[in-house]
């Protein structure tokens, strides 16, 4: 049965259950139209006996209950094709003469109407006939009419139209069968479309599904394209994550190499711990970008120390430019917290201060404030500036205002779906000293 249920098909599925219904359909119809056509025959056999019967009773009175001068004989069996039976209290009729073991006995019975015999043992006789016995008076004498009709030949003509309905029947079935089986292929024939979709989809010939289908088909071709879209997006955000990460590691590796490549200081004790500060910083944005890729958005619960986590980033970037200064302008503490992932503020300040440190003269500029809940981060350069034209390309992945320089263009890029998780806005603007001032407006918790 489990092989079975794997292997199956519509097509052959819809004919097992389809044609069994259709067969029985059939008999049901035949049986039905053999029961009506049964009893539609004898009512209407009964309703001509009936007239004939009347008939001769008409013919009796007129004759003043004479039954010798009924034309009957011959006359009665040429006109009316059925048997008589007539008996008053002097005679007694009966035509044809081998009909007499029949009828005489239903001369005697006392019952009126519609009478019925079947397989008597009667040579030279029908074994089935159908009869109406009505009774009367003419001048005080009673008379007895029967009127008799063989019913064998009605059921052979009964049987011959019953074989003739078989007959067409079974072609119906055969007709059947096939209209069943043009519906079904026709029908199944989205379900080869899709399946050529799906083909071209493999191949990379199209990158959605775009078959017009029956309606029963459309959900299904909609949940394949938002299946579609899924992947993609899930695609797209573990390039954007590889990047971003490849981005996160590369400026404390460059302060780390920097130390590295100094030969004129000593790698003393303080320089050893503040490497190693470095590495951890990497080992941490490592953990970050991993747990970015499980979450979408910023973790609940978890702050940062603004002014702490600043300072840091001053200093390695102090070395990484030695010969430009990096200042900071806050009135926060310490110990002061932002409502901001960890990690997330150091790419912020690191994506920021790097490319400030990079475009700057001499002079970079970091402010950092906290109005009523309202968190503000500003960095300033000296620089050249942006052009106006330039300044609304800014943020858009993997574009660089000058080739030439060192980068892949993902720094302002991070930062602004960093700063969009939180809900934030960044802008864009001349700084007081002729270069570029980024600013960061964060909603605080409500």
């Amino acid at each position: 049965m489990p092989m079975f249920i794997r292997q199956y098909s519509v097509r052959r599925m819809l004919l097992i259950l389809l044609l069994p219904a259709g067969i029985g359909l059939m008999a049901l119809a035949w049986f039905i139209h053999g029961a009506l056509l049964e009893r539609m025959s004898q009512e209407f056999v009964a309703s001509q006996l009936k007239d004939e019967a009347a008939f001769l009773e008409h013919q009796l009175r007129q004759s003043g209950g004479r039954i010798d001068r009924l034309r009957t004989g011959d006359y009665f069996q040429e006109v009316f094709h059925h048997a008589f039976a007539i008996a008053s209290s002097s005679r007694q009729s009966i035509s044809p003469e081998s009909w007499a073991p029949l009828l005489s006995p239903l001369l005697a019975v006392d019952r009126q109407g519609t009478l019925r015999v079947q397989h008597p043992d009667v040579p030279d006789a029908p074994s089935d006939i159908l009869a109406y016995r009505r009774s009367f008076q003419v001048n005080g004498s009673p008379i007895i009419v029967i009127v008799a009709e063989d019913m064998e030949v009605l059921h052979n003509n009964q049987a011959e139209l019953q074989a003739w309905t078989a007959i067409f029947s079974i072609l119906l079935i055969i007709l059947l069968v096939a209209s069943i089986w043009v519906g079904i292929t026709v029908s199944l024939r989205p379900v080869v479309t899709l399946q050529a979709a799906l083909k071209r989809l493999q191949c990379g010939e199209i990158s959605r599904i775009n078959v017009d289908g029956p309606e029963e088909f459309r959900p299904l071709v909609q949940q394949l394209n938002q299946l579609l879209d899924s992947l993609d997006q899930r695609l797209e955000r573990s390039r954007d994550a590889l990047a971003n990460l490849s981005h996160s590691v590369k400026t404390p590796i460059a302060a780390v190499r920097q130390i590295l490549e100094d030969t004129s200081r000593p790698l003393d004790e303080k320089l050893r711990r503040e490497m190693a500060s470095r590495l951890g910083d990497i080992d941490n944005q490592l953990e970050a970008e991993m747990r970015r890729s499980w979450f979408a958005g910023p973790q609940v619960g978890k702050s940062a120390h603004p002014v702490k986590q600043a300072r840091d980033l001053l200093w390695m970037l102090g070395r990484l430019y030695p010969e430009k200064s990096f200042e900071l302008t806050t009135d926060l503490t310490q110990e002061h917290r932002w409502p901001i992932e960890e990690h997330d503020l150091n790419e912020i300040l690191g994506n920021l201060l790097d490319n400030a440190g990079k475009w700057s003269s001499r002079c970079v500029e970091l402010s950092l404030n906290d109005n009523s809940g309202q968190i503000r981060i500003v960095v300033s350069d000296d620089g050249s500036g942006v052009a106006d034209e330039a300044r609304d390309q800014l943020g858009k992945r993997g574009f660089r205002l000058d080739e030439q320089k060192p980068g892949h263009g993902l720094g302002l890029a991070i930062v602004l779906d960093i700063v969009h998780r939180y809900e934030g806005q960044l802008n864009f603007s001349i700084s007081q000293m002729n270069g570029l001032k980024v600013a960061i407006h964060i909603p605080g918790p409500n």
